[in-house]
């Protein structure tokens, strides 16, 4: 069985190869998600398909993303887990206005043991700054959208 540091990663990397399967198991059916501290939106209760399709709204439209996780500390107790780590994502896409946007921040995220694995039922990203071309998103989610 992985770890819960492991199952985040395995998530995020899930993520940045658009494959949607690995990241709908990573989650268990309902997620408190909580981007406040960047978005302003309060935490939401939703499931793991609206978590993806709000990601694939924007996502596939950069030509590459790269999420970096480090300095994990996780607190597991009677299976339950609590995990912290920093976060880096990277998102390019070419334009003229700079190629890459890059969002830094911490998680933290709760999980519960499921049969013999780990699954996210809490993701918390705390904002701490962004750099570079932050008209991307915008360009990004217009080229999905085609």
């Amino acid at each position: 069985m992985s770890n819960p540091a492991e199952t985040i990663t395995k998530m995020f990397i899930a993520t940045d190869q658009r494959n949607w399967t690995a990241v709908e198991n990573a989650f268990t059916e309902e997620v408190v998600l909580d981007y406040s501290s960047m978005t302003g939106n309060p935490p939401s209760n939703v499931s793991p398909h609206l978590i993806i399709q709000s990601w694939q709204g924007i996502l596939p439209g950069f030509e590459h993303t790269h999420h970096q996780l480090g300095n994990f500390i996780t607190d597991e107790n009677d299976g339950t887990a609590h995990v912290f780590c920093y976060g880096t994502a990277t998102h390019f896409l070419k334009d003229q206005g700079g190629n890459i946007w890059t969002v830094v921040g911490h998680y933290d995220f709760d999980l519960t043991q499921q049969q013999d694995a780990w699954k996210i039922n809490h993701m918390k990203f705390q904002f701490k700054y962004m750099t570079g071309n932050g008209q991307l998103p915008e360009k990004a989610m217009a080229r999905v959208k085609g």
